[in-house]
C-alpha cells in the first residue's frame, strides 16, 4: 500500500510544525518504527525551515508567499521533496550531495545526515529543490507493513 500528500504552505514559521505534525501522523498511523519517524521528521523541519528562511524573493512577491512539501511512503521507503521559488543552491551546493559543513547550511548537513539518499537541486526557473529517501522499518503491529 502506499501513501502520499502534498501540501502548499505558507512561507511561515509555523507551517514547518504543520508540516511535521502531518508527517509524524501518518507514519504512526501506518505503523513506521518511531526512530525513523523521527529522523524524517527532523529531516523534513529543516528542509521547511530553508525554504521558509530562503526560499522567496523581492522580486516577486505572490509567487514566493508559499513552498511545495510532497511525501511519498510507498512499499518500504519514504521519499519527501520540499520545493520553494527563491533564488536556488549556489552552485557549490549541488554539485556535492552532501554539503560542507559551514556556517550556512548546517541544515542541509542535517537532512543528508538523517537520510539515506538526498539531493538539493534548483528549479527549472528558479528555486531550490530538497528530495530525500529513507528506508522505512515498522512496528510489529504496522497497518501498512511490508513483507
Amino acid at each position: 500500500m502506499s501513501i502520499w500528500w502534498s501540501l502548499h504552505l505558507r512561507r511561515e514559521a509555523a507551517s514547518v510544525s504543520l508540516a511535521r505534525r502531518l508527517l509524524l501522523g501518518t507514519m504512526e498511523t501506518a505503523g513506521v518504527d518511531p526512530d525513523i519517524s523521527f529522523d524524517l521528521s527532523v529531516a523534513l523541519s529543516e528542509a521547511c525551515a530553508n525554504a521558509v528562511e530562503h526560499g522567496g524573493g523581492a522580486d516577486a512577491p505572490d509567487e514566493t508567499e508559499a513552498y511545495h512539501v510532497t511525501a511519498y511512503l510507498d512499499g518500504d521507503c519514504c521519499r519527501i521533496e520540499v520545493t520553494d521559488s527563491g533564488p536556488g543552491f549556489p552552485p557549490a551546493t549541488v554539485a556535492r550531495c552532501r554539503p560542507a559543513l559551514a556556517e550556512d547550511g548546517r541544515g542541509l548537513h542535517l537532512i543528508a545526515e538523517l537520510s539515506d539518499h538526498v539531493r538539493f537541486r534548483n528549479g527549472p526557473g528558479r528555486g531550490a529543490v530538497v528530495s530525500f529517501d529513507k528506508m522505512l522499518k515498522w512496528r510489529d503491529d504496522a497497518l501498512l507493513k511490508v513483507s
